[in-house]
């Protein structure tokens, strides 16, 4: 979610550039200039939508409120994390340096955004890439995971097989005790009636 958001993020900042460097033009007109400057606005309201909207299971790691970061568990006993860190992408914050108070009415504010704007794409990336990197790693890990416990799983079949072999074949040993017990008392009941044949 985190990724996706920073990606739509990057495409806002690349638009940024095109309204930032189109208000740099000195022939520009007030109307056009005034034009420019509110889609630039409407830009940086959509980049403040996407890092609030980055929320995932009640986190978000874009907005700056979790400082320490999400963590994962690495291991069964629950002693060591994978820890997704956080980054502020919020509007005039240190990866993303523009924001609603910068304007493209003159060219000189203009150009402070377009420095801004260059500064904010830098971090961004470097940011995202931080993102990406982590990502991997737990999804490396979820892999893993899910492997051990396919294993795991696998194992305790086989074991709850070898117990059922194990109790099929005592009850078989069972039924052939019982069948021959039967057979013996059936033998030793006939036994007194040959005796007494005999005497007649």
């Amino acid at each position: 979610m985190a990724l996706a958001a920073g990606e739509s993020i990057s495409d806002l900042l690349n638009q940024l550039k095109e309204k930032v460097v189109a208000a740099k033009d000195t022939s520009l007109k007030t109307q056009s200039r005034e034009l420019l400057d509110a889609d630039f606005k409407a830009l940086l309201r959509a980049i403040s939508s996407a890092v609030e909207n980055a929320a995932f299971d009640g986190g978000n790691i874009l907005d700056g409120s979790l400082t320490n970061g999400l963590k994962f568990l690495a291991n069964a006993d629950a002693t060591s994390f994978i820890t997704l860190s956080s980054k502020d992408l919020s509007l005039s914050g240190s990866i993303i340096s523009l924001g609603l108070a910068d304007s493209l009415l003159t060219v000189t504010g203009a150009t402070t955004a377009l420095n801004k704007l260059d500064d904010s794409i830098t971090a961004l990336n470097k940011s995202l890439g931080d993102i990406g990197a982590q990502a991997k790693q737990i999804a490396a890990h979820t892999t893993f995971v899910s492997k051990l416990t396919d294993t795991l799983e696998a194992g305790i079949g086989n074991l709850v097989d070898a117990d059922l072999a194990k109790e099929s074949a005592r009850l078989q040993a069972l039924q052939v005790q019982q069948q021959l017990g039967a057979q013996a008392l059936s033998i030793a009941n006939q036994s007194p009636q040959i005796i007494l044949s005999l005497f007649q």
